[in-house]
């Protein structure tokens, strides 16, 4: 955990609010989740959790899943190789994947979510008469992925084309703590596979999306050696067939924190408040709700006070923006700081950061020796503004 003298110099340097991104914790965690996993285990990063961090990732992980245009580009921007690419997503604009198809460089292996994707990139490979290695995704029962049937359909007429069929990916969802939950998934690929298996097919790769949980509020009743120990186990059930676990919120959440400081405080009809320069538009937490859960936080103050309670507000103008309920706090001060922790997933993506039009955050990446400013406090007013003649 970055120390309160650290943050109140990273604050004096770059201001409020903030996001920073421990590099050192990041990859300690890495280390940590690849160490209880089997050997034929490998990472996969999903690029969507938090794009800032990537360059940090190049060496740690075996793959990133990379689900949009503008993923894709930031990768090459950082020139993460399409050898560690995953393009991945439900929609895939043909201009997009032509221009992929065009470049010299290596193809990246290609996700197939549906029937018209098996097309598109069938035509591609053969008008630029380049083989690709493809995915198959399996459909979890929502609007992701193939129903077994016609995943099937696909792996046959690939036989004779030049996508080749890697293997299957498969990913249901997030925060999956349940046991039970897990098995039945397992269970449902191993009898999959084994279908597959009766076509003579059978895959170099699984890619399974395990959605290892983060306790945002210490409220899931969740032990994760313990859970991971019975993750690894169960996994052992696929043999020596390479395994690539793909993962966001679990790699970079607890690498997160954000800080934002006290502007004004009041006293209205008996309830104090406390409001800051930050807000819901910048901070988001899985499953959080209109703050009936309490984040976990530091409140880094100035002056010792008796402590009370107090309602944590954003500076949005909308009753919403309510960060922390009824919180037990010594009187807030001008000036005063919230470190919000666990923040390295999603935050700086999901929050409605366009509302209102005020600044996007700065972004900071931090190791214990030093700091890297990546984005500075930007302007939004062009974003929003009409475009006048």
């Amino acid at each position: 955990m970055i120390q309160e003298e650290r943050i109140r110099k990273l604050v004096s340097k770059y201001g409020t609010p903030f996001y920073g991104f421990d590099a050192d914790v990041l990859s300690k965690r890495v280390n940590y989740l690849k160490a209880s996993m089997p050997e034929n285990v490998e990472l996969c990063y999903a690029a969507k959790a938090n794009s800032f961090i990537l360059k940090l990732l190049e060496n740690k992980v075996t793959h990133f899943e990379i689900c949009s245009p503008g993923e894709f580009h930031i990768c090459k921007k950082l020139q993460i190789s399409n050898q560690q690419i995953v393009l991945s997503g439900v929609y895939k604009n043909k201009e997009d994947i032509e221009e992929i198809f065009s470049d010299k460089e290596e193809l990246p292996i290609m996700t197939i979510e549906s029937f018209e994707q098996y097309k598109l990139i069938q035509e591609l490979a053969d008008i630029y008469q380049r083989d690709v290695s493809v995915l198959l995704r399996l459909t979890s029962g929502n609007q992701f992925g193939l129903d077994k049937d016609v995943l099937k359909e696909i792996l046959v007429r690939c036989r004779s084309s030049r996508l080749h069929v890697l293997g299957i990916q498969y990913f249901s969802g997030t925060q999956k703590h349940s046991q039970k939950r897990v098995l039945k998934e397992l269970d449902l690929l191993e009898e999959f596979l084994t279908e597959l298996k009766e076509m003579d097919f059978v895959p170099e790769l699984l890619e399974y999306g395990p959605g290892f949980p983060v306790d945002y509020f210490s409220s899931m009743k969740f032990e994760e050696n313990e859970h991971l120990q019975f993750f690894s186990e169960a996994i052992k059930r696929f043999g020596n067939l390479k395994i690539v676990l793909e993962l966001g919120r679990s790699i970079v959440a607890s690498c997160g924190f954000y800080v934002t400081q006290v502007v004004d405080t009041k006293t209205n009809r008996n309830q104090n408040y406390a409001l800051v320069d930050g807000g819901i538009h910048h901070l988001v937490y899985y499953g959080q709700g209109m703050a009936m859960k309490q984040p976990p936080f530091r409140f880094l103050n100035q002056k010792d006070q008796p402590e009370e309670n107090w309602n944590v507000c954003g500076a949005l103008c909308t009753i919403n923006d309510i960060l922390m309920k009824q919180v037990r706090l010594p009187k807030p001060q001008i000036g005063d700081l919230f470190v919000f922790e666990n923040t390295g997933a999603y935050c700086p993506t999901e929050g409605m950061s366009l509302f209102l039009t005020r600044d996007l955050p700065a972004v900071v990446i931090v190791n214990e020796k030093e700091e890297l400013m990546v984005r500075d406090h930007t302007s939004v007013v062009l974003l929003n503004a009409p475009k006048l003649k």
